[in-house]
């Protein structure tokens, strides 16, 4: 399924969860309902570090709406890490990278190959 947007709410809270995790890194699955982000699992035994968020993906929820990823950088680096790329390998299509200090002008959208990709906030 091709995605089209995220809900600006969703966007809003999972800024805000990054920036309560900070100096930790944050990380979630997203999930989506009609092309649409609209809601994130978040994965029993996840554990934030300064450098990285570790995610046992044998704990992934295992549903045909589980879309990709969303994690969080504290460096403020909104470009995806060659380790970014193996853990999208293994949750999803598009993933979104949250970069401090967490407003709506520093996220991106990337495809499971870290390419960006346009994703439109639907307010």
């Amino acid at each position: 399924m091709r995605i089209q947007g995220i809900r600006g709410d969703l966007l809003q809270g999972l800024l805000s969860a990054a920036s309560e995790s900070h100096p930790l890194e944050f990380a979630a699955i997203l999930r989506e309902a009609g092309g649409l982000i609209d809601e994130i699992d978040l994965v029993a035994g996840t554990i934030s570090g300064r450098e990285s968020a570790l995610m046992d993906i044998n704990m992934l929820p295992l549903d045909t709406h589980r879309i990709g990823s969303v994690h969080s950088h504290p460096n403020g680096s909104l470009e995806p890490s060659e380790a970014d790329l193996l853990f999208f390998s293994f949750t999803g299509r598009y993933h979104l990278i949250l970069g401090y200090p967490y407003d709506l002008h520093s996220w991106r959208c990337y495809t499971v190959d870290g390419r960006p990709y346009e994703l439109e906030v639907v307010w």
